[in-house]
Order: C-alpha cells, then structure tokens, then sequence
C-alpha cells in the first residue's frame, strides 16, 4: 500500500509540473532600440532567457504560480516585474530600459564574446530541445567566433569544429572531413543544397552547424554523410534598423567589401528587410591562382499575425576562378610523400586562362504558424540553381621523381538544380505524466541535372628539371580538345520522397528519450552513358538517450544513430547485374555534456563507434561484391569557455581510427584521408578597463597529423600545424581588426593533394550604423 501511495504521489506531483504556462515579451531601450544579450529570469529559480538581436525573449515551461521577473545586464539598473502564471497561459511582459542605446552598445560589444558559447538551435533536432537535452554530438561556429578570426573565407570558420578539416574540391565545390568521412556543404537552413561546383561565401552565414555521426534518419541521403551534416545557417531579417560595412584588404591582392542592412519597411514592424552582399578580388599564394566573387542575398520576413510569419530569402554568387589542382603519384614514381614532390610550392606548370566560371542562385521560403494547443505547422519551399560555365580541371601525375604529365579536362556547361518541399509539424503532449516533444514531416526533393566535359589525355611529359619550362594555356588544351571529344552526360533525374517522425520523451525533468525514424524512397530516372534507372527505399532508425547528472549543468548521453546511401545496380564483367542495396553505416554514441557557469563553459567529450558492413568492394577479377566493411571509431572534445568578461577560450580535439576490414589487398588499412589527430585552439581577449579598453588580442592554432592520399597507404600528406593571432579595436560604432595566418609558414597538403596557402594576413575596417 505504501509503494502504490508513493506512485500516486510521484505522478501527481509529475502531472502537476507540466500545467505550465509561458513568458514571452520585448526589451527595448528608451529610444526603441532592442536590449540584445539583455537577461531575464524568474527570481529564485534556475528558468530564464537571454534577449535576442531582436530584442524578443521566450521562458517556457514555467509551472503556475506567482513570480518575480528580472530584467538585467552589465552597467544597467535592474528592474523587476511581478507576474502570476496561470496553467496553459502565455503571458506577455515587456521591459524598456531607461538607458539610450549608443550607452547599451559599448556594453554589448564587451559582453558579446559570451555567444560563442552558445549552442541552442532547432535545426540540429528538427525541433526546439536544449543542448543538454539533446542526445548527440553537435558543434556550432557562429559570427563572433568569425568576427574574431578575420574569417573571409567560408572553410576557415571550418577549422573551430572539433575533428573537422576543410576539403577544397577539383570541382571548386568545398566540404569537410569528419570522422573519417568526407560530407559537402549539402544543407542550408535544414534543406538540401549544393555547393560542389560553386562554393558558398560568409558574408550571408549566421551560423555553421556541424552535426556529427550518420544522421540520415532526420536529413536523408542527400543531405547527410557517415561523417554528418554541415549545415548553413544564413541571416534574418528582425526589427529594428541596423547595418555595417566591412572593408578588407590582405596577402595575395586581397580586396573585399561587404555590407549587412537591416531595416523595417513599415511602422508597425511587421515587413522586414535584410541585404548582404560582398565584392572580392584575390589572387593565390602561387603563381597560378585566383578567386574573384560577387555575393547579393536579399531577405523579407512579413509578420502578419502573431500566429503567422513568411520568410522569403535569396541568395545570388558567381565565382570566376583557377579550380584546386587533382595532384597524383604512381605507385613505381620513387616518391611516398607529397612533401617529396619536386615542383617548387609555389610554381605552377599552367596558365591562369584555364580558368572556371559558375553562378549560383539560391530561393528559400518559410511560413510558419502557430496552430492552436501549442502546435506549429513549418512549411519550406527552395529552389537551388548552380550553373558551371566553363571549368578547366588539372590533373599533374608525377611518373618519377623528376617528371611529371599533364592532362586536362574541360568541364561546361554544367547545371544542377535542387527542388525542395518540406513540411514539419512541431508540439508537445501528455499521456499520464509523461511529456512528449514530437517532430513530424515529410518532404519531396527532386534533382534534375546536365552537363558535358572532355579529357585531352596525357597532353605533355615535363622534367622539372629542365629549367624554365612553357605553361599549358587554353589555347593548347582547346586545341587537344577536338570536335566529337566532349561527352554529353544526358540528364540526370532523381527523386526523393520521405517521411519521419521524432519523439523526445521526458520521463522527468532530468531523463530524456528521444526515438527517430525515417522512410525514404528514392527514384532514379536519369537518362545517359552513365544511368542505370533504378528504385530504392530505406528504413532509418535514431535512438537516443540523456540523463542529467546535475540538472540544467551536466548530462550523460547515447545513441544508436543510421545513415544511407543509395547506389546504383552494377554490371559486371560477365554482364550479370549486381542489384546493390541501400548501403548503411550504423554509429553507436556516448559522453558528457555540461552547460556551466551561467553558459560561461560549454563542453562535449563523446566516444563513438561507426560501422558499415555492406559497402561495395572491388576484387582482383574486377567484379563488385557488397559485403565490404569499414569501422570508424573515436573520440571528440569540444570546449568554449567565457571565464571573465572579454576572454574567449576554444579547445577541440578529434582522434579517429577508420579503417579497412577485410578488402583483398586493404584489410586493416587506414582509409584515405583520415587524419588520427585533429586539434584546434583559439584564445581572444578584449581589454574591459583602462588605457587599452577596447582594444583586443587573439591567438590559436591548428594541428593535423599525418594522413595517407590513398586506401593503399602508400603516399603520405604530411602532417602540419599552423598558428594564427590577431589585434583589433572594437566599439560600439567601429571595428579595426588584423589577422596573421600560418605565421610559421608551414607547407601543407590538402583533401586532394593540392597544396594549402603560405603565411598571409588580413586588415579589416567594419563599420556600424
């Protein structure tokens, strides 16, 4: 009798937390502009939020009662609020701080390195659950963290992920290495986009989003690799008027500018506007190279209602520029390490005229409404365009350690074009005294693709050795190139349908479960020399589990994640057909989260294990057999601390083991290009007091151990480890920064053998409004 009793007690006491009620409300300044980083609590208790950009602010889940509500922030005087919470209710409180905002706005730029530890987002789960709350590993770069390092190119925002190293494409697309994996920038704003052939520029990005592990049950195929999802959060539009214009200048005839505007169209705030838009013109560390860019991404957000909002976003870049070199080396060349090759690091045996030219356009729409019982119906629309030009591609072989042959392919023109509808209903609900935050979905992609290219072959064998040597220049590759050469890849036609659905489950306010599962359908239709139509589905499943140790500050999580491929039926050498099924990675998680200090330190160490058993594998006898097997496993640390006004501090670190199992010739090989180690560090200090308040000094590094160009282990990238510092003056009104890049000068090798930048610098002057 006393043990049911308790349970009659325990779930009345369960049931009687979750009649809740919410705060939502405005702070604003005397002159109307918004309070950001302004926070609000509930006195006495741990609940609260910090006041966005906007000046908006939500606390959630606030059991019914009567409370005092407290506004404060840094060098402004507290004020307080009494308010009652009546279950089911949503409450409105605004607060108007009786300081102006130039004051407000030397105190932000004081206190606005505190975001870089933040990790709160709702695309990571496709739902609003905390960090703490979330039973995967997920690391995020965000402006401030950009703004520190001088960041004008998108891949150097990539080296503040733990375990994550940039990988620049012959095709002038980038991506990213993450646990052994090689995953493209295939997601913005949660849909699937395309940045393989055009790149991306970060004039527009909010925020980078490095959601680890296969996670296809939540983002599918096309999206996500074993490795994860990259995922770009781009700007919005919000209420008040604002903007700044960024001036930079550096090595290799750098010159950029670029410009953010914020403004409201009308009165009643409910039609916003947002532009961004960036010029730049660079050449390259070596004789043969350069970038020029042009960026314009309006956006409008229309607030009819307060249950209705409407995002419309748009995003148009073209790049002119030397795609990266393919380098290669023959197994009987005499040379092991791409250190070894004996081509001076900054000659090219090439013109600048074999050059590439792509344009991009991007559309995105968003209608989200409230619908009643706390329920939200999220509706995405985007259209993604890349369009390739012209595009020369480079592949130098060296056949011994002094010669080396050139042939070269011109790919153009080349159009990919990306159709995304997406919809996403979000709530919560009770069944006894368990709560249930739930996700579901659908949507449809289609691609449509076409292109052409052709190869000239091996076009010229140098020695290096001979002196000056001419250049391969287009006309000489036109001319390889002759009529009847240039394949046409007919159309490619793919179609994805899929539906998911996600339920985290609170078994109380500190045990959390999270069960994901997604049914994909893919069609592909594509007619050419390469097609081979076939029909695919996939079952997905995602498991999950936290317990808070320390609620609100630490908790303990694991997981059972999926991620898939879809593959093409095989013909083989007898003319048989091998029907290839869906290939899967499975990932077992855990580790420790903790979300300390007041969100002054954020942490996540987590140890995981990747394994795929039915890749496709290749025997001596050319025939494909799907039982190839691979294990990924590992362990990453991610730490950003804020432990004293104006000091930053950022430590990852990655250590994988991904290897071959089983392969005739590979087994237990190391996988190509899966670096053991990848460390990064940053620490940023800008002075709070005295003769030297306002100005700053950053500094930090990056390490990447040796890795092998090939699964058969037989040519070595070279490990290196770079280190970086800045100095800046920041106001309210003003930013003068400078940024030192690789001061050692350190030689290194990429993704594809293509060598990475020399020591170079970049001076920036940004100007607010």
């Amino acid at each position: 009798m006393k043990k049911l009793l308790s349970y009659v007690l325990f779930l009345t006491s369960i049931q009687s937390f979750a009649q809740t009620g919410n705060i939502q409300g405005k702070v604003t300044t005397s002159d109307g502009k918004p309070a950001e980083f302004v926070n609000v609590v509930l006195e006495r208790t741990t609940r609260g939020a910090t006041v966005d950009e906007a000046g908006h602010y939500t606390v959630n889940k606030i059991p019914a009662g009567e409370y005092t509500l407290v506004a404060s922030f840094t060098g402004l005087v507290t004020q307080k609020k009494q308010v009652t919470i009546a279950a089911g209710e949503s409450l409105t409180v605004d607060f108007t701080l009786a300081e102006d905002n130039q004051q407000l706005q030397e105190v932000i730029v004081r206190a606005s390195a505190n975001r870089v530890t933040d990790k709160s987002s709702e695309m990571v789960a496709r739902m609003p659950i905390s960090n703490l709350q979330n039973p995967q590993a997920f690391n995020v770069v965000g402006k401030e963290l950009m703004k520190q390092q001088n960041v004008v190119a998108i891949t150097d925002a990539f080296k503040n992920a733990p375990g994550v190293v940039a990988a620049l494409y012959p095709s002038g697309g980038i991506g990213a290495l993450s646990r052994g994996f090689s995953t493209g920038i295939d997601a913005r704003n949660g849909l699937q986009t395309t940045s393989g052939r055009g790149s991306a520029d970060i004039a527009k990005v909010e925020r980078i989003e490095f959601i680890k592990g296969p996670s296809g049950t939540l983002f599918g195929a096309g999206i996500s690799s074993f490795g994860g999802v990259v995922n770009l959060v781009t700007k919005k539009p919000f209420e008040t008027f604002r903007g700044s214009v960024d001036l930079s200048v550096g090595s290799f005839g750098l010159g950029r500018i670029s410009a953010d505007v914020n403004t409201p169209l009308n009165a009643e705030r409910s039609l916003l506007l947002r532009v961004n838009t960036a010029l730049q013109r660079q050449d390259s560390y070596n004789e043969r190279g350069f970038y020029n860019s042009a960026l314009f991404a309006p956006s409008v957000l229309y607030k009819p209602s307060n249950r209705l909002s409407v995002l419309v976003d748009a995003e148009i870049y073209s790049v002119n520029s030397i795609r990266p070199t393919y380098v290669r080396i023959t197994p009987d060349a005499g040379i092991r390490s791409y250190a070894d090759i004996p081509l001076d690091y900054k000659k090219s045996l090439l013109q600048n005229d074999l050059d590439a030219k792509t344009n991009t356009a991007k559309f995105f729409t968003e209608a989200k409404y409230r619908l009643n019982g706390g329920w939200t119906s999220t509706t995405h629309f985007s259209y993604v365009n890349e369009s390739t030009e012209r595009s020369y591609q480079d592949y130098p072989v060296w056949i011994s350690p002094t010669e080396v042959t050139i042939d070269v392919s011109r790919y153009g023109p080349v159009g990919n074009n990306y159709v995304n509808l997406q919809q996403n209903f979000n709530g919560s609900f009770l069944t006894g005294p368990l709560k249930h935050t739930v996700l579901a979905g659908a949507n449809v992609t289609q691609y449509l693709g076409r292109g052409q290219s052709g190869g000239t072959g091996i076009i010229r064998t140098l020695n290096v050795t001979n002196g000056n040597l001419p250049k391969i220049d287009r006309i000489l590759v036109d001319s390889a190139l002759v009529p009847g050469t240039m394949l046409n890849w007919g159309r490619s036609n793919t179609i994805t349908y899929g539906a998911y659905a996600a339920d985290v489950i609170s078994f109380s306010d500190r045990l959390y479960a999270m069960l994901s599962l997604r049914y994909e359908y893919f069609e592909d239709k594509s007619v050419g020399p390469w097609s081979s139509p076939y029909t695919q589905s996939s079952l997905s499943p995602k498991l999950g589990l936290v317990y808070q140790v320390i609620k609100d500050r630490v908790s303990v999580f694991a997981n059972y994640m999926n991620g898939y491929q879809n593959y093409p039926s095989i013909v083989q050498p007898d003319g048989s057909t091998l029907q290839v099924k869906p290939i899967y990675a499975i990932q077992y998680e855990g580790g420790v989260k903790a979300d300390l200090f007041d969100k002054k330190i954020n942490t996540t160490l987590s140890y995981y294990y990747i394994n795929i058993d039915n890749a496709v594998r290749y025997g001596s006898n050319s025939f494909a057999f799907q039982d190839g097997k691979q294990v990924s496993k590992g362990i990453e640390l991610d730490f950003t601390a804020n432990p004293a006004q104006g000091l930053t501090m950022i430590l990852g670190y990655g250590y994988n083991n991904n290897r071959i199992l089983g392969a005739e010739n590979l087994d237990r090989n190391i996988s190509s290009n899966s670096p053991q180690h990848v460390g990064n560090y940053w620490v940023n200090y800008q002075f709070q007091t005295g003769a030297l308040r306002n100005f700053g000094l950053g500094a930090g590094g990056n390490y990447v151990s040796d890795a092998y160009f090939d699964d058969a282990n037989l040519f070595l990238l070279p490990s290196y480890h770079t280190v970086n510092a800045s100095a800046f003056y920041e106001t309210g009104k003003i930013r003068i920064g400078f940024k030192l890049n690789n001061i050692g000068d350190q030689k290194s090798w990429g993704y594809w053998g293509a060598p990475n930048p020399t020591r170079n610098f970049v001076a920036n002057l940004i100007l607010k409004f």
